[in-house]
Order: C-alpha cells, then structure tokens, then sequence
C-alpha cells in the first residue's frame, strides 16, 4: 500500500460520525466495530439496535456497555471511559477505543447429545448404559461478562465457536443429573420434560457465570439398548397382567416350543418340566371326587385350605403366595430353585428345589420304578 493510500484510509475512516452494526448473518455473537486505529471522533453518533448491546474497550479495559438507543459520544455519555482517560473538561480531538457489537437476541435449535453411553445402575437390571441427545437455546445476558471471558479479542464471534463448549457443558451437567435422579431405568424415557426442567436448573448456573442465560433445554430423546427394551416390556407385562393367567400361557406356549423341537435337548427339558408341572394341575384337579348330591339333613364339609407360601426376595420376606402365583414367580425369573421358601409346619426356611411339592417346577422329573420291577 502507497503512502497516498494510507493518507485516504486515514481521512476516510476520520469523517465517519456513526458507529452501527447491521447483521446480515444469523450466527454471529459479537462483532467489533473497525476504525482507523480505533480513532473514534468527539460528538460521534453510536446506533445501537433492538437485539443488540455496545461495549466500549479501552486498552483491553471494559469502559462503558450501550443497550438499544441513539447515543452521542461525548464526556457525558462517556462516563466510565472519561475516568480512565481523565477528562475533566471534555475533549475535541478523536479519541481511541475498540467497541465490540453484541448480539443479544435467543439463538435457537443449537444441538446438544452425549458422545458416549451414560453407565447407570438399576436395582432390577443391573448395569445399563443410555444415549439422550435434544435441542437447547441461549442469549447474552450479560455483555462486558461475556467479552470479558469468552470473546476476548476475536473480531467476529460466531455461535459456532461457543457450540463446542456449551455441548460439553450439558453433557457433563446431565449425567451427573440423572445419576443422582435414581429413577427406575424406564421412567427417563417417560418423563422427559420433567427431567429437562431438572436439567435447565442445574446448568443454569454455569451459564450464568460467563454472561449466558439458558433460555431452554429439551430432552427429545432417551434411548436404552434394544435388549434392555425388551426386558423392561416383559417386566411390565408381568407386573400388570394376571399372574396365574400368565403362568398358564407360557405353560402352553412352552409345550407347544418343545413340541416343534423334539431334536433339541433344551426344548425337550423345558417342555417336560413345564407339562409335568401341568399335569400336576390336571391331575389334582381330576383326583377330586365328583361332587355328590347333598342329603337333605346333611351339611357339606368345610372348604380344603389351600397352602400358602412365603419366599425370600432380595433378602425380604414376600407372601403369603398360592401354589399357581409361586409357580409364575418361578417362570418369570423371580425366584429360582436356590430361593428360600416357607410354609405352616415347616421348621425352618428350605431352597425351593428341597420342598418336595414345588420340585415339578424344575422339571426333568421322573417317576420312581413301580413296586416289584
């Protein structure tokens, strides 16, 4: 550049009187406003519109911050950088100072996930891992704040450049969240909004500490592996439905399994253990003699007391349970054939697979030899 050309930058950028910004983008945060060597000349017109705020930097110094409104700079509307400059008397040459443009209006839709699994422990399942992404959006509450620790020097500050952090932030601050929750595994896929809610109170702060407000957080999604789905389905189906209905289908659905395998030793196992279980039922049922016409004098015996049981469940007591409920607690996984069990006039608690009664659950049972073979 020739010295004729410095010479009519430096005049060019003198005769200016208005400092304003119009964004023609729709990321841009802050913008500084360029001068000739940052020379702003006495009485200037500053135009500082809706959605935005002016901050005055005076030898990397916060002088003075300009919300929405026309200003004329001078000693008056200057105060915090008349202090620094020492004006008593005011001032007629130009005077230098960088003003960054601040863009405060909501910027929205910025998207935010967990880049790895969250590790969470039920009392059902166990160790369970979960993704959750959504949506959040933000605005600059607070602009010197904001220049003084995140712009720093940048010309043109983009959303795009705080994005990374931000991510970052919500994804530490929600897995500590739903970590403390302890919440049952599917009631984070159920409860989204009360859980965002949550989430918006924990990050705000954080926010807040670099002159950002959180304005709105969204979970859209919570997702769980597919193993873990159906399990948390079955569980549901077991804990709503009736249990001695549900035991008699999955009776009928085994036998029928063990019947389309008759090669596969499994299949052959579990069909035998469950048709000799119902054909315990059966036979019970078809060992009660008939009912007999009633004699007119006569009065009918009392009612046969079904046993009730009592079983031993994550180290508590459960029950009293009928026969058909125990054994659907069995087929559901429940309890097993190391489980202790309880009844009248037993001494002590026994594994269920020690009460003679109860060993059809396990199958594989076979009758003794008869007498004389």
């Amino acid at each position: 550049m020739g010295i004729f050309d410095t010479i009519k930058e430096k005049l060019s950028h003198e005769f200016i009187d208005i400092i304003e910004w119009l964004d023609y983008t729709d990321n841009t945060i802050a913008h500084r406003f360029e001068r000739y060597q940052n020379e702003i000349k006495n009485n200037a017109k500053l135009i500082v519109r809706e959605g935005q705020t002016a901050v005055f930097i005076n030898e990397g110094q916060l002088a003075d911050v300009f919300n929405p409104g026309t200003y004329t700079l001078n000693t008056q509307n200057l105060p915090i950088l008349t202090t620094l400059k020492g004006w008593k008397y005011g001032f007629d040459s130009p005077f230098k100072a960088e003003v960054y443009f601040i863009n405060t209006h909501l910027f929205t839709d910025e998207k935010w996930g967990t880049k790895n699994p969250i590790t969470l422990s039920d009392d059902r399942f166990g160790l369970v891992e979960i993704r959750a992404f959504g949506t959040y959006a933000f605005r600059i509450s607070d602009a010197g704040k904001f220049i003084k620790d995140i712009v720093g020097t940048d010309a043109n500050f983009t959303n795009f450049e705080i994005n990374e952090h931000l991510k970052s932030l919500i994804a530490t601050r929600f897995t500590n969240t739903v970590g403390e929750a302890n919440l049952p595994i599917e009631l984070y896929a159920a409860n989204t909004t009360e859980l965002s809610e949550t989430c918006k109170e924990v990050m705000q702060p954080e926010f807040t500490s670099v002159g950002i407000s959180l304005e709105k957080f969204y979970i859209e999604n919570v997702s769980m592996p597919e193993e873990l789905k159906k399990e948390i389905f079955e569980y549901s189906r077991i804990d709503k439905l009736d249990l001695d209905k549900l035991t008699k289908f999955k009776t009928a659905k085994a036998i029928e399994a063990a019947a389309n395998n008759e090669g596969g030793t499994a299949g052959a196992g579990m069909g035998m253990g469950m048709g000799f279980a119902l054909a315990q039922q059966m036979g019970n049922a078809m060992s009660k003699p008939q009912a007999q016409q009633p004699q007119a004098a006569a009065t009918p015996p009392p009612m046969p007391v079904a046993t009730q049981y009592y079983y031993a469940s994550n180290n508590q007591q459960q029950g009293p349970v009928g026969f058909d409920q125990l054994q659907a607690l069995f087929a559901s996984r429940t309890i097993n054939r190391n489980s202790l069990i309880w009844k009248q006039g037993m001494s002590e608690w026994k594994a269920l697979q020690e009460v003679e009664e109860l060993k059809s659950f396990l199958g594989g049972n076979t009758p003794p030899p008869l007498p004389g073979q």
